[in-house]
Protein backbone atom coordinates (compact mmCIF):
# COMPACT_ATOMS: atom_id res chain seq x y z
CA UNK A 1 0.00 0.00 0.00
CA UNK A 2 1.20 3.52 -0.71
CA UNK A 3 -0.51 4.78 2.47
CA UNK A 4 1.80 4.08 5.42
CA UNK A 5 4.05 5.85 7.91
CA UNK A 6 6.95 7.40 5.97
CA UNK A 7 5.17 7.36 2.59
CA UNK A 8 5.63 10.27 0.18
CA UNK A 9 2.72 12.53 -0.70
CA UNK A 10 2.86 14.80 -3.77
CA UNK A 11 2.62 18.49 -2.79
CA UNK A 12 3.47 21.68 -4.71
CA UNK A 13 5.78 19.92 -7.16
CA UNK A 14 7.66 18.11 -4.44
CA UNK A 15 6.67 15.69 -1.74
CA UNK A 16 5.82 15.50 1.91
CA UNK A 17 6.70 12.54 4.10
CA UNK A 18 3.79 11.18 6.12
CA UNK A 19 4.50 10.76 9.82
CA UNK A 20 1.97 9.03 12.07
CA UNK A 21 1.69 10.01 15.68
CA UNK A 22 -0.55 11.56 18.25
CA UNK A 23 1.58 14.61 19.11
CA UNK A 24 -0.98 16.90 17.46
CA UNK A 25 -4.77 17.08 17.46
CA UNK A 26 -4.87 18.07 13.77
CA UNK A 27 -2.75 17.26 10.73
CA UNK A 28 0.24 19.61 10.71
CA UNK A 29 2.82 20.33 8.05
CA UNK A 30 6.31 20.91 9.39
CA UNK A 31 8.82 21.49 6.61
CA UNK A 32 8.77 18.45 4.34
CA UNK A 33 6.72 16.30 6.70
CA UNK A 34 3.01 16.01 7.28
CA UNK A 35 2.26 14.85 10.81
CA UNK A 36 -1.02 12.99 10.94
CA UNK A 37 -2.74 12.49 14.31
CA UNK A 38 -3.10 8.74 13.82
CA UNK A 39 -1.78 5.79 15.82
CA UNK A 40 1.03 3.68 14.29
CA UNK A 41 -1.44 0.84 13.67
CA UNK A 42 -3.74 3.00 11.51
CA UNK A 43 -5.04 1.29 8.38
CA UNK A 44 -3.99 2.45 4.91
CA UNK A 45 -7.54 3.75 4.40
CA UNK A 46 -7.42 5.84 7.59
CA UNK A 47 -4.07 7.30 6.53
CA UNK A 48 -5.35 8.06 3.03
CA UNK A 49 -8.53 9.69 4.35
CA UNK A 50 -6.66 11.92 6.79
CA UNK A 51 -3.90 12.88 4.33
CA UNK A 52 -6.34 13.67 1.52
CA UNK A 53 -8.57 15.68 3.87
CA UNK A 54 -5.55 17.81 4.75
CA UNK A 55 -4.60 18.14 1.06
CA UNK A 56 -8.13 19.25 0.12
CA UNK A 57 -8.15 21.92 2.84
CA UNK A 58 -4.72 23.14 1.75
CA UNK A 59 -5.90 23.16 -1.87
CA UNK A 60 -8.92 25.26 -0.94
CA UNK A 61 -6.82 27.72 1.08
CA UNK A 62 -3.95 28.01 -1.38
CA UNK A 63 -6.08 28.13 -4.54
CA UNK A 64 -8.25 30.87 -3.00
CA UNK A 65 -5.13 32.92 -2.24
CA UNK A 66 -3.87 32.53 -5.81
CA UNK A 67 -7.31 33.38 -7.24
CA UNK A 68 -7.51 36.54 -5.12
CA UNK A 69 -3.99 37.64 -6.08
CA UNK A 70 -4.38 36.94 -9.80
CA UNK A 71 -7.82 38.59 -9.86
CA UNK A 72 -6.45 41.73 -8.25
CA UNK A 73 -3.69 41.85 -10.87
CA UNK A 74 -6.35 41.51 -13.59
CA UNK A 75 -8.35 44.35 -12.00
CA UNK A 76 -11.44 42.30 -11.19
CA UNK A 77 -13.24 40.75 -8.25
CA UNK A 78 -12.10 37.27 -7.32
CA UNK A 79 -14.36 34.56 -8.72
CA UNK A 80 -15.88 31.98 -6.39
CA UNK A 81 -13.90 28.79 -5.91
CA UNK A 82 -15.36 25.30 -6.00
CA UNK A 83 -13.22 22.19 -5.71
CA UNK A 84 -13.67 19.36 -8.17
CA UNK A 85 -13.05 15.76 -7.21
CA UNK A 86 -13.43 14.33 -10.72
CA UNK A 87 -10.83 11.77 -11.73
CA UNK A 88 -10.62 13.28 -15.21
CA UNK A 89 -11.06 16.70 -16.70
CA UNK A 90 -9.27 20.02 -16.72
CA UNK A 91 -7.32 21.48 -13.83
CA UNK A 92 -9.61 24.52 -13.86
CA UNK A 93 -12.98 25.07 -15.48
CA UNK A 94 -14.85 28.36 -15.72
CA UNK A 95 -18.46 27.98 -14.57
CA UNK A 96 -21.11 30.62 -14.94
CA UNK A 97 -20.06 34.22 -14.97
CA UNK A 98 -17.91 34.31 -11.87
CA UNK A 99 -16.89 30.88 -10.66
CA UNK A 100 -13.86 28.63 -11.06
CA UNK A 101 -14.03 24.90 -10.48
CA UNK A 102 -10.52 23.66 -9.67
CA UNK A 103 -9.46 20.05 -9.38
CA UNK A 104 -8.19 19.62 -5.84
CA UNK A 105 -5.18 17.65 -7.11
CA UNK A 106 -3.84 20.86 -8.65
CA UNK A 107 -2.18 21.23 -5.21
CA UNK A 108 0.27 18.51 -6.31
CA UNK A 109 1.70 20.75 -9.06
CA UNK A 110 4.49 23.32 -8.66
CA UNK A 111 3.33 26.79 -7.62
CA UNK A 112 4.29 28.25 -11.03
CA UNK A 113 1.93 25.79 -12.75
CA UNK A 114 -0.87 26.58 -10.29
CA UNK A 115 -0.47 30.33 -10.77
CA UNK A 116 -0.33 30.08 -14.57
CA UNK A 117 -3.36 27.80 -14.69
CA UNK A 118 -5.41 30.11 -12.47
CA UNK A 119 -4.31 33.24 -14.36
CA UNK A 120 -5.35 31.69 -17.69
CA UNK A 121 -8.76 30.73 -16.31
CA UNK A 122 -9.32 34.22 -14.89
CA UNK A 123 -8.42 35.72 -18.27
CA UNK A 124 -11.27 33.73 -19.87
CA UNK A 125 -13.93 34.98 -17.46
CA UNK A 126 -16.51 37.30 -19.00
CA UNK A 127 -16.08 41.02 -18.32
CA UNK A 128 -17.61 42.32 -15.13
CA UNK A 129 -20.66 44.57 -15.19
CA UNK A 130 -21.29 47.54 -12.99
CA UNK A 131 -18.62 50.13 -13.69
CA UNK A 132 -19.32 53.87 -13.62
CA UNK A 133 -18.48 56.53 -16.18
CA UNK A 134 -17.08 59.95 -15.31
CA UNK A 135 -20.54 61.34 -14.58
CA UNK A 136 -21.50 58.59 -12.15
CA UNK A 137 -23.88 56.77 -14.47
CA UNK A 138 -23.64 52.99 -14.50
CA UNK A 139 -22.47 51.35 -17.69
CA UNK A 140 -21.92 47.81 -18.86
CA UNK A 141 -18.32 46.79 -19.41
CA UNK A 142 -17.65 45.71 -22.96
Amino acid sequence: SRWHDGAALAFLGGSLRLVLGTRHQEALREGDTLDLPLPPQATPRQIQDRAEAWLREEAKRLLQQVIERKSALAGRRAPRLALSFAARGHWVEVQGGNSLRCNWRLIEQPMAVIEQTIARAIATLPPEDGGFDLFGAPFAAS
